[in-house]
C-alpha cells in the first residue's frame, strides 16, 4: 500500500487500507496506539478489516471502538524459481469485469480469503469454466517490489480433484516470473491440502504471520 498499489490505498502514514469494494485488508505502519487510532478512521461503524501483519502481534493494542473478532496464523510461502508443468488439459481464460458476479459467487461459496466485487482489479485473474459455470479461479493480489501475490485460488466443490487449481497456479507462476517477479502467497496453517499442493509447485515456507480481524462498533 506504499509502493506499486499506493494509488489504491486509503489512509495516511500510520495506517492504510484498500477500498472496501476491492479488499477488506488494512495495515498499520508501526505497533502503536497512534496507528490504531488512525486505523479507526478508515473503518465505517459496523464494518471490519483484516490485518495480515509482519509486525509483532497488534492484538493487545485493539480497544474500543474496535473489537477483536478473529485471530489466526498465516503461512507465507514464496516460489523463488520458475515452475513448469505439462500443457494445460483445460482451457484457462482471463477474467474481467463481466465475470465479476461469478467470481464473487465462487468466492462466497469457497471462502478463499477476503474477496469483494472489485478484487479482480488488483491484477490478472484467471478462471476455468465448465459448461459455462465458473469452476475454478485464481489471480494476482498484493504487489510490492520484486514480489507478486498469488491469491483467491479456489475450486467449486463439484469440480474438485480435476487439477484445476494446480493448472491456474502454474499459469500464474509463469506470468509472474515472466515479469521478473517472485510469486508469493498466504494460506492458513490448518489448510494442509493447500500447503501440500503449493509445495509440489515449488513454494516453500518463508514465515508464519499473525492475522487479526477487527470490527468497529456501531
Amino acid at each position: 500500500m506504499t509502493t506499486f498499489q499506493s494509488n489504491l490505498a486509503l489512509g495516511g502514514s500510520l495506517a492504510r487500507r484498500y477500498p472496501d469494494d476491492v479488499a477488506t485488508i488494512a495495515a498499520v505502519g508501526e505497533r502503536s496506539e497512534a496507528a490504531i487510532d488512525e486505523l479507526v478512521t478508515l473503518i465505517e461503524p459496523g464494518d471490519s478489516v483484516s490485518l495480515p501483519s509482519t509486525l509483532e502481534d497488534v492484538a493487545p493494542l485493539i480497544r474500543p471502538p474496535l473489537t477483536l473478532t478473529f485471530t489466526k496464523r498465516l503461512v507465507q510461502m514464496v516460489c523463488p524459481s520458475r515452475t513448469t508443468g505439462p500443457a494445460d488439459a483445460v482451457g484457462i481464460e482471463v477474467l474481467s469485469e463481466t465475470d465479476s458476479a461469478d467470481m464473487l459467487a465462487l468466492a462466497v461459496l469457497t471462502q478463499p480469503g477476503p474477496f469483494r466485487s472489485r478484487t479482480f482489479t488488483f491484477g490478472t485473474y484467471l478462471g476455468i469454466r465448465v459448461h459455462g459455470q465458473l469452476a475454478a479461479m485464481g489471480g494476482q493480489r498484493m504487489h510490492l517490489p520484486g514480489y507478486r501475490e498469488v491469491s483467491a485460488i479456489c475450486t467449486h466443490p463439484d469440480y474438485r480433484g480435476r487439477g484445476y487449481a494446480r493448472a491456474i497456479v502454474l499459469r500464474l507462476i509463469e506470468m509472474i516470473a515472466d515479469e521478473g517477479q517472485t510469486p508469493f502467497l498466504h494460506t492458513g496453517e490448518e489448510n494442509r491440502n493447500a500447503l501440500a499442493l503449493y509445495r509440489t509447485l515449488g513454494f516453500f515456507e518463508r514465515a508464519r504471520l499473525p492475522l487479526v480481524v477487527v470490527e468497529r462498533r456501531r
